[in-house]
């Protein structure tokens, strides 16, 4: 498998799983999974914590008898390959898992990787999963966004922001100008301005040249009450935060991700960080003990990846690990692997269960298809050294009213479907602030 950055005893333990204890060869076909994700360069923080999740998912399904179909329970197999978030190795790694191994599950990223694929993906009818639900149109029926609806729930960590600090005001902004960043930017900017909140700073920075100081500064000299960097890459979180650490400033911290926190505070202090919102809960919570949510043994699993995987834990290494509890159980209410088979069984009745809970299935406002499982969302809160979630909060509900302002900033930059079917290069003189710098951070 040309780019898969799988180790050997990954391999291994999937053999020893086809001697377990009753497993029938005779009686049991593999059920082909396949993971086209970056496990390598900036964006690996959203890719090589997930392939990790998921050998720990196909382990245990493994173990425990494989899935059930009509005709007896299949073993998983899981193929990956490194798309770098590079549109060219996103599309070579599609005709490698798509084409050669015969995938009947597809898992990515999504965002700039998925456009190359998509005419692949929709004419060999696989169903795929993305972690951007900005990625759905309406003519990509076998594109779901089960598991994580980026960006529309960074609308709840604002939305509790301004209820808990009334005090807080104005806020400045950075983010990737690319498919990541500009519909983050864009679900900020309706945030923002439902909780009546003003924006005095905004900056779209290129990954490559990115000068981080220059754009703290820039940030900084509007004398913001909150600094948010939206949708960036790990080490650009990391270096932002390092970067208004050193220039003292006393104000609120908000992301959508925090991943690896307890390097940050390291870096930083303690007292810096109390405070910093994002959305994404370690899963040892105890708020994930309590609440009815979907994920299957979120405690068990996280002790599982730190022991494994020790300090890596992200915002991913238990998205596209959901993604495959809701297809398993798709495929065996299906009886079959069939793409239609599979959508319709895990839509049936308009409702499923994700990560945090009840959802619907909901996205023809935004995206053309309601192909995205919207529900509640934790807001989630570094305290005395520890990320918690604070409260869940109903992403339909902030929708409802407020779902009118949030697709025309979408409009505004270029991020409804129809725009995508057929887009149009954007204007960096309409795009506020717009920024390009020099100097890149370590990856």
């Amino acid at each position: 498998m040309v780019g898969v950055a799988m180790p050997p005893a990954f391999g291994s333990r999937l053999s020893v799983a086809a001697s377990l204890p009753g497993f029938r060869r005779e009686r049991r076909h593999a059920l082909k999974v396949g993971f086209l994700a970056p496990l390598s360069g900036a964006v690996k923080a959203w890719g090589w914590p997930g392939l990790k999740g998921c050998e720990i998912w196909v382990e245990r399904v493994n173990a425990e008898g494989g899935i059930r179909l009509a005709n007896g329970p299949a073993q998983v197999e899981l193929f990956a390959f490194d798309c770098a978030y590079s549109a060219g190795r996103a599309l070579q790694g599609a005709r490698k898992l798509v084409q050669d191994e015969g995938v009947e599950l597809l898992l990515m990223l999504g965002g700039d990787t998925f456009p190359p694929v998509k005419e692949l993906v929709t004419q060999a009818r696989v169903l795929t999963s993305t972690l951007l639900p900005s990625d759905l149109s309406p003519d990509t029926e076998f594109l779901i966004a089960p598991s994580e609806v980026h960006p529309l729930y960074n609308v709840t960590g604002v939305e509790w922001l301004s209820e808990r600090r009334p005090e807080l005001r104005t806020a400045a902004i950075c983010g990737p100008r690319d498919a990541l960043g500009l519909p983050s930017i864009a679900t900020y900017r309706a945030a923002f301005e439902a909780a009546g909140i003003g924006l005095a700073r905004e900056i779209f920075f290129e990954a490559a040249t990115a000068d981080v100081e220059a754009i703290v500064d820039s940030m900084l000299s509007v004398s913001p009450d909150i600094l948010c960097w939206s949708t960036s890459y790990e080490p650009f979180v990391h270096a932002f935060t390092e970067a208004a650490f050193r220039r003292g400033f006393e104000g609120q911290l908000l992301s959508c991700t925090c991943d690896r926190y307890p390097r940050l505070i390291a870096r930083t202090s303690r007292e810096f960080m109390e405070g910093f919102v994002f959305q994404f809960p370690d899963f040892d919570d105890p708020a994930l003990e309590a609440a009815p949510i979907g994920f299957d043994r979120p405690k068990e699993f996280y002790a599982e990846f730190e022991q494994r995987f020790p300090g890596e834990w992200s915002a991913v290494s238990w998205e596209y690990v959901a993604v495959l509890d809701l297809w398993r159980s798709a495929v065996e209410a299906a009886g079959s692997t069939e793409a239609p088979a599979v959508l319709a069984a895990m839509k049936s009745g308009g409702e499923g269960r994700h990560a945090f809970g009840e959802a619907q299935w909901w996205g023809r406002e935004l995206f053309g298809i309601d192909n995205a499982l919207v529900g509640d969302w934790p807001v989630v809160v570094i305290g005395e050294g520890k990320a918690r979630i604070a409260e869940f909060r109903s992403l339909p509900r902030w929708l409802a009213r407020h779902g009118d302002r949030l697709k025309a900033h979408m409009r505004a930059l270029g991020q409804l479907w129809d725009q995508r079917v057929a887009p149009r290069p954007l204007d960096s003189e309409k795009l506020p602030g717009a920024f390009v710098g020099m100097h890149g951070v370590d990856t």
